[in-house]
């Protein structure tokens, strides 16, 4: 009867993956049929969660980045993200170093820091948005194209 308690397991993992879509419980999943299969084989309660164990974490560490990386193909970036690359317009003189700068992308006006060797970008320049740090983004001056 032991050996059902994991098909039960196998059943109920394979249910919150498909409910969520996540990839969080597949990989435990696999690990509770593989255990299944053990109590099947006639091996005892102990061997049976060591194959639990041991098949998970090599299910996870194995496949878990090659699933991620064609699972999440296809993934929308958050409107933050999407402003990474982009070009905005210094409302306020940038200061690193006072913690002092804004900037306005798409109608909207951000906090903006620079990485520039003095820290500073003046008004009405126009910059590129390097990354986001918290609610600053990171920018520095657009090169003049010649």
């Amino acid at each position: 009867m032991q050996t059902m308690y994991w098909l039960v397991l196998f059943v109920i993992l394979l249910i919150i993956e498909i409910l969520t879509m996540g990839l969080t419980t597949i990989w435990f999943a696999g690990g509770a049929l593989i255990a299944f299969v053990a109590g099947v084989l006639g091996f005892g309660t102990i061997v049976q969660m060591i194959v639990f164990v041991v098949v998970s974490v090599i299910l996870l560490i194995v496949t878990r980045p090659i699933a991620v990386k064609y699972f999440n193909k296809e993934r929308q970036k958050t409107n933050a993200e999407s402003l990474i690359g982009q070009q905005a317009l210094v409302l306020e003189d940038i200061d690193t170093l006072q913690s002092k700068g804004r900037v306005e992308i798409n109608g909207q006006e951000w906090s903006a820091k620079t990485d520039e060797p003095d820290g500073r970008i003046e008004k009405n320049t126009v910059v590129v948005i390097d990354g986001i740090q918290g609610v600053k983004l990171i920018v520095r001056a657009r090169e003049e194209k010649a």
